[in-house]
């Protein structure tokens, strides 16, 4: 799905048969990623979803770990990496996207800041995520009450530990390449930026019934319409 101002076609001749593609009008300069998330959600037919982040790049020998967890039933969220994530710096970036080279950016890792390590031993838990499908549902999926970037993904990854979730984390890191956050980034707006730190802390604070109550039963009227 791609969601523009206008629909220049440069994307669907990117892709091939087997890609599902659709196109939707959107002129408001803020992503509403959570919405757009939800809407391809509903559409998903296979046993699990990603939720991958176009500018994480994973080693490629986590993936298939973490996938292969989903599919003995040994977890309900794989995250294919164990919350270490590595913001690239604009010039080890412009590097990568030239050569393409893994490794490259494995021996620079400390020349590189480690975000998200004020959450301890979580880390990062967003950016790239496997989830069963009907888990995914069964919690509500994106809360689109989160309107840009920002908190939506600790608020989600809240729920699903409130929901008794089991979580698996692949070895390794991930990266994320450098870029700049505008409009879409929610500290560009404080209004934005209280409403989505006001839903977060309302969350936190809901017990196990409330959330229920609140995500699960919605989708369950999703479902049945």
């Amino acid at each position: 799905m791609e969601a523009a101002p206008y629909n220049n076609g440069f994307i669907q001749r990117l892709l091939n048969d087997r890609v599902t593609y659709r196109f939707v009008e959107d002129k408001d300069p803020v992503y509403h990623k959570t919405k757009y998330v939800n809407q391809m959600a509903r559409d998903v037919k296979t046993d699990f979803i990603g939720i991958w982040d176009a500018d994480v790049i994973v080693p490629h020998e986590q993936i298939p770990d973490a996938i292969e967890h989903l599919r003995q039933k040994r977890c309900d969220v794989a995250y294919p990496f164990d919350g270490k994530c590595y913001d690239t710096s604009d010039i080890l970036r412009n590097h990568y996207l030239v050569h393409r080279d893994l490794d490259f950016l494995m021996t620079n890792r400390g020349k590189m800041q480690l975000m998200y390590n004020v959450e301890g031993v979580i880390g990062a838990v967003g950016g790239a995520i496997l989830v069963k499908t009907d888990k995914f549902r069964l919690a509500g999926m994106d809360n689109e009450a989160f309107y840009g970037w920002g908190l939506e993904d600790g608020e989600r990854h809240y729920r699903w530990l409130s929901f008794d979730f089991e979580i698996y984390r692949s070895k390794g890191c991930i990266f994320h390449l450098t870029h700049t956050r505008e409009s879409n980034w929610l500290s560009s707006s404080k209004s934005h930026h209280r409403k989505a730190r006001h839903e977060m802390d309302e969350i936190v604070n809901y017990t196990k019934e409330e959330l229920f109550e609140r995500f699960s039963s919605k989708q369950s009227q999703i479902t049945e319409n």
